[in-house]
């Protein structure tokens, strides 16, 4: 199945549809005595600004024009955004600098998003982290630049609240060799933790320095890790070897799509990637975690959860930058519209989606454009009162 590219380029000066364009996806499971977050996470927020349409890689020695650029809140606001845009009552715990960055970055969250903040803080005198992404021929070039932020408020960490708000989810990302003392809190509570996990940059690749895993429904290593750290020759074998450690194991295959195994139920489930023509995969991590975890709360088959986690991160890679990518309801129901009425689709493949028939909202008039374009906000164009 293939889903079209949208251009590079700057998009209008502003657009915001709210988090999910009025689509809740766990609107028949809510009660009154249900936690006030659906999804709890903290980390550290950058500012990002996101080159596009470079020919090739910089060279040194000569200047470089991009025919697109953007900046957004970055790092852990890749993977907030990306769950409020599916409909999740999110909360971030993160330390942000008292400097414009800062400002820029709180009030994207929060207004622009409607994030919840309240564990969050404004450090004096720290300024921002920054991240410049340049992305070429489907990949990305970064660089990043900041300084660590006190100890008390280095957020994931020691720093984070020691007693997370109530949620029915959270999401952690694990270091090895590292405790998050507020992940065992959490699940202590009922929270569901979904963890993925960056690059082991010690080599040792060893499941038991990952302390945190043990509190873990959900573990979502790409296969590249999965296969490091169980020792497995192919990806699906990582796979079901990681559930001896974590009840479900969900492996990433990049262009071939992702592979899950749930060992409560002995239940596994393959989905093949949607075909893309790539802009930027900044943040398509991130917004596979977030479909992932919004199936999960909702209840959906497993199949159809690694399906939707798949199509929003294909949705995301059309567009460039990490949170300005992340797609929202109106995007997919314009997805879930457009890919029908393509000659020549294989009818399997859109049977695989046809759960998204009674979840996407209705088409808002006529005419509507596709791909839909995001706003590529930039800093400078208003001034805090």
């Amino acid at each position: 199945m293939t889903a079209s590219n949208a251009s590079t380029g700057k998009g209008p000066s502003s657009r915001r549809e709210g988090p999910s364009c009025g689509v809740d996806p766990l609107a028949g499971l809510r009660a009154a005595d249900d936690p006030p977050w659906d999804v709890y996470l903290t980390g550290t927020v950058f500012l990002d600004i996101i080159f596009t349409g470079l020919e090739s890689a910089p060279v040194r020695g000569t200047e470089s024009w991009a025919r697109g650029m953007g900046s957004s809140p970055g790092g852990v606001a890749n993977m907030a955004t990306a769950l409020a845009r599916l409909g999740l009552r999110t909360s971030l715990a993160a330390a942000f600098g008292d400097d414009h960055y800062g400002e820029y970055c709180w009030d994207a969250l929060e207004q622009g998003e409607g994030i919840d903040l309240s564990a969050s803080r404004s450090v004096p005198g720290w300024h921002s982290p920054v991240t410049v992404s340049m992305a070429y021929e489907g990949e990305r070039t970064m660089v990043s630049h900041g300084h660590e932020p006190p100890p008390e408020v280095v957020f994931g960490q020691g720093g984070a609240p020691d007693c997370p708000p109530r949620a029915r989810a959270a999401v952690a990302s694990l270091t090895p060799g590292k405790q998050a003392p507020w992940v065992a809190q959490a699940a202590s509570e009922g929270t569901r933790i979904f963890a993925d996990v960056g690059w082991d940059d010690t080599g040792t690749w060893d499941l038991a320095g990952l302390a945190d895993l043990a509190h873990c429904e959900a573990f979502l290593p790409n296969a590249e890790e999965a296969m490091r750290y169980t020792g497995a020759d192919c990806p699906r074998a990582a796979a079901h070897a990681l559930t001896e450690h974590v009840p479900l194991a969900v492996v990433t295959l990049g262009a071939d799509g992702a592979y899950a195994v749930d060992r409560r139920t002995g239940e596994s489930a393959e989905v093949p990637a949607i075909a893309v023509e790539a802009l930027d995969p900044t943040g398509a991590g991130d917004v596979f975690v977030a479909g992932f975890v919004t199936g999960t709360l909702a209840g959906w088959p497993l199949a159809d959860r690694l399906a939707f986690a798949g199509l929003t991160a294909a949705l995301s890679v059309q567009e460039f930058g990490g949170s300005l990518s992340a797609p929202g309801w109106s995007e997919i129901g314009a997805w879930w519209r457009k890919v029908q009425s393509v000659e020549g689709q294989d009818p399997t493949a859109l049977r695989r989606y046809a759960f998204l028939a009674g979840l996407v909202p209705e088409e808002q008039g006529s005419g509507s454009p596709w791909p839909l374009r995001r706003a590529v906000p930039t800093i400078g164009f208003g001034r805090s009162a």
